[in-house]
């Protein structure tokens, strides 16, 4: 069972910024992709971003594209959310996730493991 942690969520005013952080266990974190999603009260889990395993590739939602930065840390285990720009629809629970493959990867149902999220809320 692959045990991920999320922090770094907050209150953050509209045009700020935030960065999340994820840490996964040591034993599998090199081989996984990565992927960040998110879920508002009432709405369908999101895709934010992912990260392959090498850290090469990236992909981001239509909505946070060019503001959010997704990037990874293999020698600590951890990925990271770098979010500027937030916007009041941006908040939400983020929540970490990691697949059993290389390739990253937008959909949801191709994650394996998922962290409990932390939340992120934006207001004036």
């Amino acid at each position: 069972q692959v045990q991920l942690v999320e922090y770094g969520g907050g209150l953050v005013q509209p045009g700020g910024s935030l960065t999340l952080s994820c840490q996964a266990p040591s034993r599998t974190f090199i081989n996984y992709a990565m992927g960040w999603f998110r879920q508002a009260p009432g709405k369908e889990r999101e895709f934010v971003a992912t990260i392959n395993r090498n850290g090469v590739i990236t992909n981001y939602g239509d909505s946070v594209k060019g503001r959010f930065t997704i990037s990874r840390d293999n020698a600590r285990n951890t990925v990271s959310l770098q979010m500027n720009s937030l916007k009041l629809e941006d908040t939400a629970l983020y929540i970490c996730a990691s697949r059993s493959a290389p390739a990253a990867s937008p959909r949801v149902r191709e994650y394996d493991y998922w962290g409990q999220g932390t939340q992120v809320t934006v207001s004036s």
